[in-house]
Order: structure tokens, then C-alpha cells, then sequence
């Protein structure tokens, strides 16, 4: 599966928000500078062709609709996030969240719980 762009991955976010609609709808629910239409209507359709949206068709417009889950685009990121800056090491992952004191000692203990408990 390929990668999205950042305003792929807006618009993506938007549709699974959605889950089917319009590009004039998506237009809607875009906050701060919006795209032109037909910018927008071009994004979609690369979301599309990526494989990540579908659509049906009512006449000449399209309703488009996600075929990826929200869920399957994060597993998919957070594996390429960790083999491509962590060295496939989720102890790397957890350190750097550590050092960046983007996790606290309890979020840890919990984390470490769930791990246990799950096994």
C-alpha cells in the first residue's frame, strides 16, 4: 500500500469521519484554507487510485466512501514508523517517547500491565 500525502491523509480522515460523501461534503468539513474544488476532487480521486477509497456513482457524481479502515491505515504507519526511524524496535519507540518525557513513569507501569496481563 502506498504512502499518503499529508492532505491525503486529511481528506482520508475526513471520509472515515463521514463514511460516504461527497467532495463538496469533504469541501465542508476541511477547516482553515480550503481547496478548490477541483483540487479536492483530485485528491480524492488519487485516494482512489491508491486504493484506499471507493466510490458509486449517482449520475455524473461520485459519493466516495474509505475501503481502508482507520485502523489498518495505523497499523500499517506505525510498522513503517518504527522500521524506518526506530529500527523495527518498539523498546526504541517506548525510550524515545521516555527521553522526549512524552510518557510518564504511570502511562509506563500501565503499559507494562497490559502487556502482562495479556499474556
Amino acid at each position: 500500500m502506498q504512502k499518503l500525502t499529508n492532505k491525503e491523509e486529511d481528506v482520508m480522515k475526513i471520509l472515515w469521519k463521514l463514511e460516504k460523501a461527497f467532495v463538496k461534503e469533504i469541501l465542508k468539513e476541511i477547516e482553515g484554507g480550503k481547496p478548490h474544488y477541483n483540487t479536492l476532487s483530485t485528491i480524492v480521486r488519487n485516494l482512489e487510485e491508491k486504493g484506499y477509497a471507493g466510490h458509486e456513482a449517482f449520475g455524473n457524481t461520485h459519493r466516495y466512501f474509505p475501503i481502508v479502515t482507520k485502523e489498518a491505515y495505523r497499523k500499517l504507519f506505525i510498522n513503517s514508523t518504527i522500521a524506518d526511524y526506530y529500527d523495527n524496535s518498539y523498546k526504541s519507540l517506548v525510550s524515545f517517547f521516555a527521553k522526549e518525557e512524552k510518557i510518564s513513569v504511570e502511562e509506563l507501569k500501565e503499559i507494562i500491565n497490559l502487556i502482562e496481563n495479556k499474556g
